[in-house]
């Protein structure tokens, strides 16, 4: 079975869009920077940085590296993995979260944005992988970065029939900013690969059919 590429397009043109999409979000975040912005007592700037607990076994590291081909390809694995801390964000119900909420599970983290165009049509090969994979063992945390309110990127859940996905947000764009920082963000959309013990071993900037064969080993590999 083919699975159809997000947006449609080649190569190139994808990571053109991604581009714009990177450049715009660039903006974004210099602005929200400027502004002296950042979810104050909601731990979204944080920090990620290497730690102890991230020895991954060589042979999983490989594994790992391995399956980053074809639709994922763009998945750069990180040498060492790297301890994601602190970096928070608003659940569904505006609670304060982390990525400690989510020890124990594989997670496909995804930044994206109502105005990104790729992160759009990126969103409901996402939502099937959600459907397909998530559960106790993974989950794909995909976090909403609009500024405003909460009202604009609800109601593109619902228009786009996005049924899985869990309606993450930060809107200080804090969590997009630290992880710019580090220099795992480029522009949106944005993904990474979290071990069950918190650690990035992967990063990726643009978009990707991620409910295809080679993703889902993708994240196979990132779990075993």
């Amino acid at each position: 079975m083919t699975v159809k590429k997000p947006l449609g397009l080649p190569p190139v043109l994808l990571i053109a869009a991604a581009l714009v999409a990177g450049g715009l979000a660039g903006v974004a975040a210099v602005y929200v920077n400027g502004a002296g912005s950042g979810n104050a007592g909601q731990a979204s700037g944080g920090t990620v940085a290497s730690a102890s607990q991230c020895q991954i076994p060589p042979a999983r590291k490989a594994a790992f590296a391995a399956a980053a081909k074809g639709a994922v390809a763009a998945m750069t694995p990180l040498d060492p993995p790297r301890l994601l801390d602190g970096v928070g964000f608003k659940s569904p119900d505006g609670k304060d979260l982390t990525l400690k909420d989510f020890a124990g599970k594989t997670v496909l983290l995804n930044l994206w944005a109502t105005w990104c165009f790729p992160c759009r049509e990126e969103m409901p090969a996402l939502d099937r992988l959600e459907n397909l994979a998530g559960g106790n063992a993974f989950e794909v945390v995909a976090v909403n970065i609009d500024t405003g309110s909460d009202e604009k990127p609800k109601a593109f859940l619902t228009e786009t029939g996005i049924k899985h996905l869990k309606s993450y947000r930060d809107s200080s764009m804090g969590i997009f900013n630290a992880l710019k920082k580090e220099g795992l963000a480029l522009g949106l959309p944005v993904s990474l690969l979290i071990d069950e013990k918190g650690c990035v071993l992967g990063s990726m900037n643009g978009p990707a059919a991620w409910d295809g064969p080679e993703a889902r080993a993708l994240i196979e590999a990132a779990g075993s």
